[in-house]
């Protein structure tokens, strides 16, 4: 539940900045950083899609996914707990990558960016720890 707990945190950060990205928001508040700068570079844009757009997808998918592991039996769950590490490991990739190009090549840094970097990391730790507990069930 912490993994959908944490999707849902990062599905609404995202959405901000898609609407942010999208116009339907004028200005974006950033108290830290250059959040408009990155927002509005060429990096901020992927196959004709806002980077934010995708980031709400992915988002959404995992809060799906992460719910879906909360209702279902204990033996089907270690598969979708092992769905859950791989997708999120994959974010926790691209977030780094986003980062990468905020730092080295934009030099400018968006806070709402490296927000959702530490909720997909928090996300991609907690399913690490689930996929490697040990099975409780008795044998």
């Amino acid at each position: 539940m912490v993994v959908a707990l944490l999707a849902l945190v990062g599905l609404f950060l995202s959405l901000y900045l898609s609407l942010y990205r999208l116009g339907y928001i004028g200005q974006i508040t950033c108290a830290v950083g250059s959040c408009e700068r990155v927002q509005t570079s060429k990096w901020s844009v992927l196959f004709g899609i806002p980077v934010a757009v995708w980031g709400a997808g992915f988002y959404l998918t995992t809060l799906g996914v992460a719910v879906l592991a909360t209702q279902t039996p204990a033996a089907a769950s270690r598969g979708i707990t092992r769905l859950l590490t791989t997708m999120t490991g994959a974010g926790v990739l691209f977030s780094a990558y986003l980062t990468w190009v905020e730092l080295f090549v934009i030099h400018a840094v968006c806070i709402y960016c490296l927000g959702s970097g530490v909720i997909v990391t928090l996300m991609f730790a907690l399913c690490v720890a689930e996929q490697t507990r040990p099975d409780l069930r008795p044998a």
